[in-house]
């Protein structure tokens, strides 16, 4: 009995022991069902009531060009002066009747004074524009300004009393799984609600100044210029598109961040329309191949290849560049150089580092103003043209001398200098990364070239040096690019 004792004692332990973990175990999971609990709304009907009434249904008003009882034929067909002398007998004096085109959209109140913000697709063109409050009250509205580039338009509307309003958010902040409520006007139905998620950060549809919140709420026709708000009542986003076979929402709607937003209204606030900084290069994303053929560590930055006349130019940038940092903030894309010289200020000056010749160096750049840019083009300096043509071929590529017959062979500028490709084999690297008969070679491992043994001694100097690659600078149709090719063995 005694050992039947000792034995099941600990025994009973051990079991007591298990269901106290298993307790404890079950205590947590429900401590963090009940945490992620509190992260589900049980409603967004509070958060609806609180920014809706901020939030206005817009109809637009447009004349439009074709008159309604005009017949016309083709111009110059034998039934032109027909159709004239028909139209002359059966209207005489009388006016051609009006035609009005309507549009509806969505947008929100950001001011108690009334400054509006929607889609510049939402009022383009619109002779009158009309908003409706949240409580039915219409009010005629005016633009400040518009930006295409984003598709923004802020317009302001007149009241006898402060209007309720809402607030931009950190688009920065939103995570893709955060909570997102879009409020708008889909297909003339008025005020809509609809959640959903973020479901990717950083879209890109057309535009360089894009950065897109893409969500799985429900965005129909009409829903445009309308706010995409988060969970603190912040507008986070409008929304612009939706991706649709049919034109209806299949769960992927698209809304441009507050960030780029709000950085748009306040200048088209301010001046009535944008002012952008303007650097004053044309760049290209760096590839691996690029980083290895220039000796970059690794693949990121923005690659200069045109420095037309202006503030880079002025500054000292060179073509074959790569910016690194602008303003002290880092440049891993050519999309991020883009947005961080545009939210710059005119006449700014800001401090520029550039990868170069396995280096870096610092930069002052005073920014000009894009809207009133010029692009000019490059000094291509002299063209050489000997007497006999000269043409070599390596990496797939027959090359050619610049002369006046490949000038006019392959319509070049006769402002631009180098080698010229006459041929491309079909199978060749050079041709999978896009090099074409009659592009322009203007630079090998950053150096200049002028004749196809140039190309070829350069090429054999890196291949000597026990380069795996190397950069070509390569000019069609007048503009430029940067292509790396692995050297053959």
């Amino acid at each position: 009995m005694t050992q039947v004792r000792t034995l099941t004692k600990p025994v009973l332990s051990a079991n007591r022991m298990l269901l106290m973990l298993l307790a404890s175990i079950a205590l947590m999971l429900t401590a963090a069902q009940g945490a992620r609990a509190q992260n589900m709304p049980n409603s967004f009907a509070d958060l609806a009531a609180e920014v809706s009434p901020a939030v206005v249904n817009i109809t637009t008003s447009t004349v439009l060009n074709r008159p309604g009882d005009q017949l016309n034929a083709p111009q110059s067909s034998p039934f032109d002066d027909l159709f004239k002398e028909f139209t002359d007998r059966n209207n005489g004096d009388r006016p051609v009747p009006e035609r009005r085109g309507t549009a509806l959209g969505s947008g929100f109140i950001i001011s108690a004074d009334g400054y509006v913000v929607t889609n510049n697709h939402v009022i383009e063109d619109a002779d009158e524009i009309e908003i409706e409050l949240r409580n039915g009250k219409k009010l005629v509205a005016v633009i400040i300004g518009t930006d295409a580039r984003t598709d923004i338009a802020l317009l302001k509307i007149e009241a006898d009393e402060p209007l309720p309003f809402v607030n931009f958010g950190n688009s920065d902040e939103m995570r893709v799984g955060d909570w997102v409520l879009a409020i708008g006007n889909p297909l003339g139905q008025g005020f809509s609600v609809s959640a959903g998620i973020v479901s990717a950060r950083g879209r890109e549809l057309s535009g360089s100044y894009d950065d897109f919140i893409q969500t799985d709420a429900a965005i129909n026709r009409g829903n445009s210029g309308g706010p995409l708000f988060n969970m603190k009542g912040e507008v986070v986003g409008v929304n612009t598109a939706i991706l649709s076979p049919s034109g209806g929402s299949i769960g992927i709607g698209f809304s441009m961040a507050s960030n780029v937003v709000s950085g748009v209204t306040d200048q088209l606030e301010q001046f009535g329309e944008t002012r952008r900084g303007w650097l004053g290069v044309r760049i290209q994303t760096v590839t691996e191949d690029i980083a290895s053929a220039i000796g970059l560590e690794q693949a990121s930055g923005a690659l200069v290849t045109d420095v037309p006349a202006g503030p880079a130019a002025d500054a000292g940038i060179e073509a074959g560049d790569v910016i690194m940092r602008f303003d002290g903030e880092e440049v891993d894309s050519t999309r991020e150089l883009v947005r961080l010289v545009a939210k710059t200020g005119v006449g700014a000056s800001v401090r520029v580092v550039v990868f170069r010749d396995g280096g870096t160096e610092t930069l002052l750049v005073t920014l000009g103003r894009l809207e009133e840019a010029v692009l000019v083009s490059a000094d291509g300096g002299s063209t050489l043209e000997p007497a006999e043509a000269q043409q070599f071929s390596i990496q797939g590529l027959l090359l050619g001398q610049l002369t006046p017959e490949y000038r006019e062979r392959f319509m070049i500028s006769s402002e631009t200098s180098g080698v010229v490709i006459l041929e491309v084999e079909a199978s060749s690297q050079a041709a999978e990364k896009g090099l074409r008969a009659g592009d322009v070679i203007t630079e090998v491992s950053q150096n200049p070239v002028n004749v196809p043994k140039d190309v070829v001694d350069r090429i054999e100097a890196a291949r000597d040096a026990g380069r795996r690659s190397i950069l070509l600078l390569v000019r069609s149709s007048g503009s430029g690019r940067f292509v790396a090719l692995t050297l053959a063995e």
